[in-house]
């Protein structure tokens, strides 16, 4: 049986009138990278200073790897390492010595924590930067030290609150990969917030839409799109050497193809009912035109949150949370 490492009941937090976060009930498993999708706004860092003890839910409950975070937050500090989007360090000391410190102030003897700084720094890329002055680093050093700083304290559980704001895109692609590798090599349960669709999409497996404080859907990006797109036809382009008029004609008598878009002279866009890829392609070769290319579309992130902010506005319904 999988373990619950975050465990979230009923959640909710509110400002007088407002309410930041709406009735949050959410499980994330160990080793698992959790994507807190959404909107400037959303909810996502009031969730995440709830999950860290750092303050109060109106009502319902946390517990993180069995801990409730409300009653003993330094309990949950102690396991869980949090790297918000913007790191303080004291730029006056290197790399070494600001890990160091850390390490100390988490209970690890000097000779330890100076040998895990270097080990951690290795691991980051930054093994050649570790002597000098933090006050000297890019943003996306800054944000790796972050991560190296999150990890000294071998904490089961690392939460990442827009953690690539601000790098370069290679950096991105760095910081992600190694956000990936410690989750697969140590087991590293991780919940990323963001609202860059493109980077959650690359690297969680499981995603959670947060809008306006709620909670509105959770799956993989297959089961959001197949629960958000059910009723939308199943799209199928093709492309063949050569056409004419009556292949169009060939596919418009095709049983679950009900619209035909002609996008040039040799590429075709199906509509159907059901994936009839299979059917399509032999039919195209039994009636004698040379088959190039077939794919299915496959909705992205991009396309299953857009949908819900189609004509600016967020669909009334939310949508069915995915299991």
């Amino acid at each position: 049986m999988t373990e619950v490492m975050i465990q979230l009941r009923g959640l909710t937090k509110k400002y007088e009138d407002i309410t930041a976060v709406d009735n949050l009930t959410l499980d994330i498993l160990r080793g698992e990278i959790f994507g807190l999708l959404g909107p400037n706004g959303a909810g996502k860092s009031t969730t995440i200073l709830m999950l860290l003890g750092l303050t109060e839910p109106t009502s319902g409950s946390v517990h993180v790897n069995g801990v409730d975070a409300t009653r003993y937050p330094i309990r949950v500090k102690q396991i869980v390492g949090y790297l918000p989007d913007d790191v303080g360090f004291y730029e006056d000391r290197t790399g070494v010595e600001n890990l160091v410190l850390t390490a100390q102030l988490n209970g690890v003897a000097q000779d330890e924590a100076l040998d895990r700084a270097q080990t951690l720094l290795k691991r980051v890329g930054l093994e050649q930067a570790g002597d000098k002055k933090v006050g000297t680093y890019s943003r996306g050093m800054r944000q790796r030290l972050g991560l190296a700083d999150v990890l000294i304290k071998n904490p089961d559980i690392i939460i990442l609150d827009e953690p690539t704001l601000g790098i370069d895109p290679e950096g991105v692609r760095e910081f992600l990969r190694l956000i990936r590798t410690l989750s697969r090599d140590e087991g590293l349960t991780v919940l990323l917030s963001s609202h860059h669709l493109h980077q959650v999409q690359q690297i969680c497996d499981r995603v959670g839409l947060f809008v306006s404080g709620r909670l509105l859907a959770t799956g993989n990006i297959d089961e959001l799109a197949k629960a958000l797109f059910e009723k939308d036809p199943i799209i199928i382009r093709i492309q063949l050497r050569s056409a004419d008029d009556r292949l169009q004609h060939v596919l418009e008598n095709m049983e679950d193809v009900h619209k035909i878009k002609k996008l040039d002279e040799s590429r075709f866009e199906l509509h159907c009912t059901r994936d009839i890829t299979s059917e399509i392609a032999r039919k195209i070769v039994r009636e004698g035109y040379d088959l190039q290319e077939l794919t299915k579309k496959h909705y992205g992130l991009d396309e299953i949150y857009h949908r819900y902010f189609e004509g600016g506005d967020r669909h009334e319904k939310p949508l069915s949370k995915v299991k």
